[in-house]
């Protein structure tokens, strides 16, 4: 089964946030050597750890090191919106 789309999106969405925990900790970020192949994988999701694997190491240069990155837990997004207003069109 081809999961292309389906994961591409995930791995999107992974990098997303990891580039919001690095912003909130950045001294996570010195554990990663400059030039490497950051790859994101999912605690428990071997198929799609699997395929970003795959897919790193098909991409990756001799000259850079790949760095796998696992999500061991990822909390539900929650909206950020503290009030709203709503109103009726006449």
């Amino acid at each position: 089964m081809n999961h292309g789309n389906r994961f591409v999106d995930k791995n999107t969405m992974l990098v997303r946030e990891f580039d919001r925990y690095i912003l909130e900790h950045p001294g996570f970020s010195e554990k990663i050597p400059d030039n490497a192949l950051v790859v994101m994988q999912v605690d428990g999701d071997d198929e799609f750890n699997e395929w970003a694997r795959r897919t790193a190491q098909s991409m990756a240069e001799k000259e850079n090191p790949i760095v796998y990155v696992t999500i061991t837990k990822l909390v539900p997004v929650r909206s950020r919106i503290e009030k709203l207003k709503v109103e009726m069109a006449a």
